[in-house]
């Protein structure tokens, strides 16, 4: 009897641990073949835009410093031209210059001045020729200096126009890696979501605005309340669609405010403010990288554009992530 339950609780003890086996088995291998939820998608698109959305606004700023390039690569053309004309000019003189003491006989010309007629005219001519002399002196050190000027300003503008060639092939790079990424969420959120690939959650979440004041605050926030609903486009300042530092350009523009197309750019040009004096129109600004910010509209509430796939929209100014600061453009 002894014997026949020791032998019983052996055979238990196999049975139960082939069955954990069998449990642990199939627990490993269930989730290779079960569908991400949308919450599981949501929480790993969070994770994948959160490292890529300061790639998107570090290509913000290298477009904006290339629009400044070319800009300025346009000024210094229209300088060079009137410059070029002058050296051409100054250039004409001293060679009508050169070829009337050829036709003159040149030193010949000078000796017969200097041996003939009396001493009173030898003074003048010695006058004249010092005249002369530093005339040309004059003319030609102007025409010095302003070849040297013109090849100053054409070696800033053949170095200028090279680094603008490889920031834009950096830039082409960039944008291709980028969109791939874009395009890799993209595909997650349409499996999550369907073909629609929607957002969760309303767009507006209560009066926006909270409170309407007609001063430049209360104009760009009302203008970036008009924005809800347009679809998030990485790195674009409208029409069409936004990135979270294009909408706040966009809105903050409307009230007549110049802002740059880069959160760091619009952090620095913006005055500080603490959370308890924030008003409809302030910028605020989340993550310690500030890769992230929206325009705050009253009670709690900010307009941002979130990321790919998603849409301008209302939210709760502690839902988005750890706030960096707030900052009142003017």
């Amino acid at each position: 009897m002894f014997h026949r339950t020791q032998r019983s609780r052996s055979l238990l003890r196999v049975v139960t641990c082939a069955l954990a086996a069998a449990a642990a088995s199939l627990c490993a291998v269930a989730p290779a073949h079960a569908e991400p939820t949308p919450q599981a998608v949501e929480k790993q698109i969070e994770q994948a835009w959160n490292k890529l959305e300061p790639i998107i606004e570090q290509y913000n700023r290298t477009h904006g410093q290339l629009q400044d390039n070319r800009t300025q690569q346009k000024k210094l053309a229209v300088q060079l031209k009137p410059l070029q004309t002058r050296v051409d000019a100054a250039l004409a003189n001293v060679g009508a210059l050169a070829s009337r003491a050829y036709m003159q006989g040149g030193h010949s010309a000078l000796a017969s001045m200097l041996v003939t007629g009396s001493s009173a005219d030898l003074t003048d001519k010695l006058t004249y020729l010092d005249f002369m002399a530093r005339s040309e002196r004059i003319q030609v050190s102007d025409v010095i200096a302003l070849r040297d000027k013109y090849a100053a300003d054409k070696k800033d503008l053949d170095t200028l126009t090279a680094t603008l060639a490889a920031r834009d092939a950096d830039l082409s790079a960039k944008k291709k890696d980028i969109e791939k990424k874009i395009d890799g969420l993209q595909k997650l959120r349409i499996k999550a979501y369907g073909a629609g690939g929607g957002s969760s959650g309303k767009l507006r979440t209560g009066p926006c605005p909270a409170a309407y004041t007609n001063d430049a605050g209360g104009r760009a926030a009302a203008k970036a309340c008009s924005l809800i609903g347009k679809p998030y486009i990485w790195a674009a300042a409208g029409p069409t669609g936004y990135d979270c530092s294009g909408l706040t350009l966009v809105a903050w523009r409307s009230a007549g405010v110049s802002l740059r197309h880069y959160t760091k750019w619009q952090w620095a040009d913006a005055t500080p403010i603490d959370r308890a004096d924030l008003k409809p129109g302030d910028l605020v600004f989340w993550f310690s990288d500030l890769h992230h910010m929206g325009m705050y509209v009253g009670d709690n509430t900010v307009v941002h554009a979130p990321h790919t796939g998603d849409f301008v929209r209302m939210a709760g100014i502690n839902d988005i992530g750890p706030i960096a600061g707030y900052r009142r453009p003017s």
